[in-house]
């Protein structure tokens, strides 16, 4: 995990917790840097599995990741959140367009919001906001 937070100790972060899923660096860091200046707590992970280690799913409001990632892909991680956490709010970023033709089956019915690259930097803060403020409310 990378933490930008400095906040990461036994008090939980002020704000919501957004985490980053990418194996590519660049990516990872822009989107961390785009959701910083929104003020969210940003945690990024460079792959899935790393998220799904830190055993902190609790403390994260909404998750941001890639779907195609080596060793675990993000349709995968998403059965495993959602095994843990019901609900929790995951928007998919994707170079592949066609990985939407067929989203993922999670019970309940949650069908998981996505975005082709390149997308604008607003939408994605926008969906990221919705989420949070859905969560929250719940």
């Amino acid at each position: 995990m990378i933490n930008r937070d400095t906040n990461l100790g036994n008090d939980p972060p002020a704000g919501f917790v957004v985490a980053v899923v990418d194996d590519d660096e660049s990516i990872l860091r822009s989107l961390g840097d785009l959701l910083e200046s929104a003020d969210y707590t940003v945690w990024l992970f460079r792959s899935a599995t790393a998220l799904l280690d830190t055993g902190r799913l609790v403390e994260i409001d909404c998750v941001v990741s890639d779907i195609d990632m080596p060793g675990m892909d993000g349709f995968d991680m998403l059965r495993l959140i959602h095994a843990k956490r019901p609900g929790m709010p995951i928007i998919f970023i994707t170079g592949y367009p066609q990985r939407f033709n067929a989203p993922p089956l999670i019970p309940g019915g949650v069908v998981p919001r996505g975005f082709t690259k390149p997308f604008r930097a607003e939408d994605l803060l926008a969906a990221v906001g919705d989420a949070v403020r859905n969560t929250s409310s719940e």
